[in-house]
């Protein structure tokens, strides 16, 4: 498995990956503005690569881009496809090139790319490629999806079952990177885990102010990222926050991570993040928030 860091690594990692595809290009879309992807994804269909696309049928303030972008793409070549209005927004960024799939945090702009903190993995594990073409096909079928891997990560089937019994598992540390968590059962549950003796760091916020975890705000970068580091040796990035939208209603996805090597990556970028944001809720104890009430 390999990590993709944004802004550091930028577009490369992944125009690099469309000029290596030999086959087959599936690419899940919710925003694109970068011509350097657009050009290397003409350049696949010219050279007899089949590329499809399954576009969201909508977002905040950009159907016309995304319609706009539809007509681009059928005149590139590509075969596309529009999701179902049935979910509130299909928000999940994934693409399979070949046997390598990529879940992003990001989308394809250069927001995201070049002024935001975000992570992406690239994985050949067979099994979760299998996974994400099956939600492709589905997806872009309009037909329904059966999940068959416990570390893909998707809403609304599976998001609520798998980050519950992720950070249930947590029994050193949980290193959060949200931009609100809202969820009122994961927002227990942390609560839960502090009582349990678990160090918790969010860069973001919490919505409910929860002795023992501290908030910080990313300085210079835009938070554009949903990751969790757990006991620095394990690790989950997508595109769901912990939010109850998110979670059972909209379609996200995102990937549990067993490599060691990544997690401690993502860890890294995390604590040097933290060093540097701005203090805005300083963990305390519920003796503490008490002494102060009173």
């Amino acid at each position: 498995m390999k990590l993709i860091i944004e802004p550091d690594d930028g577009v490369t990692p992944l125009v690099r990956g469309i000029k290596n595809a030999k086959k087959t290009i599936d690419i899940v879309v919710f925003r694109f503005d970068r011509a350097e992807l657009a050009k290397a994804l003409e350049a696949a269909v010219a050279r007899g690569v089949t590329v499809r696309a399954l576009i969201a049928h909508t977002n905040r303030g950009g159907e016309k881009t995304l319609r706009k972008l539809e007509t681009r793409m059928l005149a590139m070549g590509i075969t596309v496809s529009r999701t179902a209005d049935d979910l509130p927004r299909y928000h999940g960024k994934m693409m399979i090139v070949d046997d390598a799939l990529y879940v992003l945090g990001f989308n394809y702009t250069k927001l995201d790319m070049d002024k935001s903190r975000s992570f992406g993995v690239v994985t050949r594990d067979p099994k979760l490629v299998k996974d994400a073409a099956a939600l492709f096909e589905a997806d872009s079928n309009r037909l329904t999806y059966a999940p068959s891997h416990d570390r893909f990560v998707v809403s609304p089937e599976t998001s609520r079952a798998r980050l519950t019994s992720f950070i249930k598992g947590a029994k050193r540390q949980l290193c959060i990177y949200d931009e609100k968590v809202t969820d009122n059962l994961i927002q227990r549950l942390l609560e839960e885990r502090v009582k349990a003796g678990v160090e918790i760091r969010v860069i973001g916020k919490c919505e409910k102010n929860i002795p023992g975890i501290e908030t910080r705000k990313l300085q210079d970068l835009r938070l554009h990222v949903r990751a969790i580091v757990r006991d620095g040796s394990s690790a989950f990035v997508g595109s769901q926050s912990l939010r109850k939208l998110e979670l059972d209603g909209r379609r996200e996805v995102g990937v549990l991570i067993a490599d060691t090597r990544v997690a401690k990556k993502i860890q890294a970028v995390f604590d040097a993040d933290w060093e540097h944001a701005a203090v805005t809720s300083p963990a305390t104890s519920a003796e503490e928030k008490s002494k102060k009430a009173s």
